[in-house]
């Protein structure tokens, strides 16, 4: 009864999932793309606009990520909106950055259990983010601690 009727949503359901994987793959090589632009603008123009706002970070595992950052007090502070922040989590993890045409490494550490600071922080580094987006979705907090 239902047999032609289940195949072709069986269809419809596979098409929709690949069509879902290319847009998800195609979006991914293009952020890429304007991930490279945007580190090649900052060591082209190391006293430029861009370049006083955001940093090259590269994870110990070679990943490459243009981030905003505040750099104060002896720490530099970055807010990561995606799922990256999970490498930070359990121990500082090391990492390379580049700001203002300066090569520093340090050590990461996600903030998760100090809310005042966070609020601190961000409102210095993401000054225009709306006061009325709930907390959980203005990013994670991380810290690094320069090492050299």
């Amino acid at each position: 009864m239902f047999g032609h009727h289940g195949r072709m949503i069986g269809w419809i359901a596979l098409g929709v999932v690949v069509l879902a994987v290319v847009f998800a793959g195609y979006r991914m090589s293009r952020m890429d793309d304007v991930n490279d632009r945007v580190a090649a603008e900052i060591r082209a123009e190391p006293n430029g606009a861009r370049a006083a706002k955001t940093m090259i970070l590269t994870l110990a595992d070679g990943r490459v990520y243009p981030v905003n950052y505040l750099r104060e007090d002896g720490y530099v502070y970055m807010g990561i909106d995606g799922r990256w922040w999970r490498a930070f989590v359990d121990t500082p993890q090391p990492v390379q950055m580049h700001i203002r045409g300066e090569d520093l490494t340090g050590n990461a550490r996600t903030i998760l259990d100090d809310p005042a600071r966070k609020k601190d922080v961000f409102s210095r580094l993401r000054p225009t983010v709306p006061k009325w987006l709930p907390d959980f979705l203005n990013g994670k907090l991380v810290e690094i601690t320069p090492t050299g």
